[in-house]
């Protein structure tokens, strides 16, 4: 495996190292200032989304162009507060929310807008990464046919919807927390990542609480549930808190409540990554089974923040965030 070797630790399953084998100048990366999703489409243009500077920027192929293709602003066509990229064929939907409502804009790849909508209801935020509040359309994945977005304030863990806005259907019960009484902490702990499957099914991964992932089938049956455990997870499953400090925003009052996952991604051959809090990344087959423990490195080991996978280049990459790298998963 390129760029990558194994070290066992305390006799446990080996940590197989990944090191890079390419990515975007650092010299591109380091026009960003708070770059968090990396993405890149079968005709090799790279989208990327700098959260701190409300932009979509795009890099071509060959890696020497940078250009926006949109700018900060709460009309249509630009973002404001943008907290999710996904990337289907030549076309990509962004999620921001620039009047505490959550809006999805589509556009190709080219610039064009292919629709805009807002979601139904008040933007509200549900986890925190890093100091910085996300909102609950930061989970979304776009399949290049209809979107998956996490909504647990519905009553749903999934709502599948059109390129239209509107929801074709919803998937999955939220899951039992023990804070069903308080129900913003209740939500707050029903926070993730929804995944399309090559088998046409849903992968939801939670973010927050314990860590376990759900696997729905095509009609959305449950097929499978997974707790995530490992010893990298040990001691940090015996401390996560029962309380959560609160924030006032706004007309609300809300719990600060970090994610245990940071990011996911399913890949072409349909393994699950999971990248957890602790720096190392636990990889499920199709199956639900953990088939590896990856620990990501560059100048030392970092827990990434956004996958994706690519095969523009023929083979299979992985690009990660932070660092605009991207790897050989193996």
């Amino acid at each position: 495996m390129a760029g990558a070797s194994a070290a066992a630790i305390g006799g446990q399953t080996p940590i197989e190292k990944l090191r890079p084998v390419g990515g975007l100048p650092a010299h591109m990366c380091g026009q960003l200032r708070e770059p968090v999703a990396i993405a890149q489409t079968p005709s090799g243009q790279y989208l990327l989304l700098d959260r701190r500077n409300h932009t979509v920027v795009t890099v071509d192929k060959a890696r020497t162009k940078l250009a926006v293709l949109m700018r900060a602003g709460m009309e249509k066509g630009n973002v404001l507060q943008p907290a999710a990229l996904s990337v289907a064929g030549e076309a990509f939907a962004v999620t921001d929310a620039p009047f505490r409502q959550d809006r999805v804009q589509l556009y190709f790849t080219s610039g064009s807008l292919l629709t805009a909508f807002l979601m139904p209801g008040i933007a509200a935020p549900r986890l925190t990464l890093d100091g910085v509040i996300l909102n609950g359309a930061g989970a979304l994945h776009f399949t290049g046919k209809q979107l998956l977005v996490n909504r647990p304030e519905s009553g749903s863990l999934i709502w599948v919807m059109n390129l239209e806005g509107q929801a074709v259907t919803q998937i999955g019960n939220l899951r039992r927390t023990g804070h069903e009484a308080d129900r913003e902490v209740h939500l707050a702990l029903n926070v993730g990542l929804p995944f399309g499957t090559p088998d046409g099914g849903v992968i939801f991964v939670f973010q927050t609480g314990a860590p376990m992932f759900r696997k729905y089938s095509a009609t959305g049956q449950l097929e499978f549930e997974r707790h995530i455990e490992g010893p990298a997870l040990d001691g940090y499953i015996q401390a996560l808190p029962t309380t959560w400090p609160t924030r006032k925003i706004e007309d609300g009052t809300y719990p600060l409540v970090p994610p245990t996952i940071r990011t996911a991604a399913v890949s072409p051959e349909g393994n699950l990554w999971v990248s957890l809090t602790p720096m190392v990344t636990y990889v499920y087959n199709a199956a639900g089974d953990k088939i590896r423990t990856v620990q990501f490195e560059s100048t030392g080991p970092f827990a990434p923040t956004s996958f994706s996978f690519s095969k523009a280049s023929g083979a299979t990459r992985l690009l990660v965030m932070p660092g605009c790298y991207e790897y050989e998963p193996g």
